[in-house]
This record gives C-alpha cells, structure tokens and sequence, in this order.
C-alpha cells in the first residue's frame, strides 16, 4: 500500500519543466522511494499554491477540491498522452478528447462587451470563477505544443525506478534530476557486484 508524505520533497525540476508547464503538471505527483508519494495537488490550497506559482493563479483564488481535482484530472490526462508518445504507442481517445475539450472550453478571442458607461469593446473574459478553466486550457495547449513540437522527440520518462516523472532528454540524460541519476547508477553497480559468477 502506497503511503502519502505530507511534506514537499525539495526535488529539482526536470528538465524541460521551465519551458512547458504541462511537463510540470505531468510531474506534480512524485513518486519517491519506499512506495512514499507526494501529491502537489493533493489539496485545494497545494492545488492554488502551484497554479500561482506558475503564474496561472492570484494566490486568493480560493480553490475548492472540485477544482482541484479537474487539475487532477487533466494531469492523469496528459500523464497518459506522454506515456503514449515517449513509448511509441497510440494515444487512448478519452485522453486526446480530454486535452481538446480542455483548450476549447474558454473564448481565445476577445468577445464583445457592453456596458453603459465605457459603450462597446472587446475582452477576454476571466471572471473568478473561470480562474481554473483558463488555467487547465493554458495546460493543455502548452501539452498540445509540445506533443506537436519537435521536443517531443526528447520527452522520456525518468529511467530511475520508482520515479515517475517525465523530462526532456539532454543528450544521453534519461534522468530528471541528480538524484534520481545517483540512484540508478547505484542500482547498477549492487547489480553487477551481486550477479551470480562475478567476484
């Protein structure tokens, strides 16, 4: 049985995080040695606190868990469509339709508003309570560019187990971060020094 941390890990992100906040979606559930896992969005009040820190937010956006778990949600989503594209597979229909429906479900043009004072003009609506719909549709765009990127050639999945993040490879690096390199090649060395026939 797997058992939930309550604290953070400080963990580096992985590379390609910086450019596409849809990598860091994918990766806001850490898995961590030990069958311990981290949900930075296993709260209304984490869920906010990473949507603000990556600008998508005002700290007083006052998430509900409804909320949250759309952002949830939409992570298994991409979650399965990067699987799918870093292994070569066919993507699941469920998962595409859910990255489109994402995207489509706010105006991306400037609509027509009117009011008595100011007359006509055109804006954007982002009322309070569509915070959380701009924010999944800006995630799955950035998930749909970079799946249609050439950088979607590089994306990988850590190939340090238990991790279960992804990145973008850098040359022969398969790891998203340090520590997870650290550990792999630890694994490896007590492989080969515990297989049978070897001194």
């Amino acid at each position: 049985m797997e058992e939930s941390l309550s604290e953070e890990p400080v963990l580096p992100s992985a590379q390609g995080e910086e450019d596409h906040p849809s990598l860091a979606l994918a990766n806001s559930a850490i898995a961590l040695p030990g069958g311990h896992t981290v949900d930075l969005l296993g709260t209304p009040a984490r869920a906010n606190r990473w949507l603000t820190d990556r600008g998508l937010a005002p700290v007083d956006a006052g998430m509900r868990e409804m909320c949250a778990a759309q952002l949830r949600s939409l992570r298994e989503q991409i979650r399965s469509l990067f699987a799918s594209r870093a292994e070569g597979l066919p993507a699941l229909p469920a998962a595409v339709a859910a990255v489109n429906d994402a995207m489509t479900r706010v105006p991306t043009a400037p609509l027509l508003q009117w009011d008595e004072k100011n007359g006509p003009y055109r804006a954007t609506p982002h009322p309070t309570t569509a915070i959380v719909d701009h924010a999944l549709a800006a995630l799955a765009a950035d998930a749909a560019d970079l799946l249609t990127s050439p950088d979607a050639e590089r994306l990988t999945a850590c190939g340090s187990t238990p991790c279960n993040r992804y990145l973008l490879r850098h040359g022969r690096r398969h790891w998203c971060s340090t520590r997870c390199g650290d550990r792999a090649r630890a694994a490896r060395a007590y492989a080969r020094r515990t297989r049978p026939g070897t001194n």
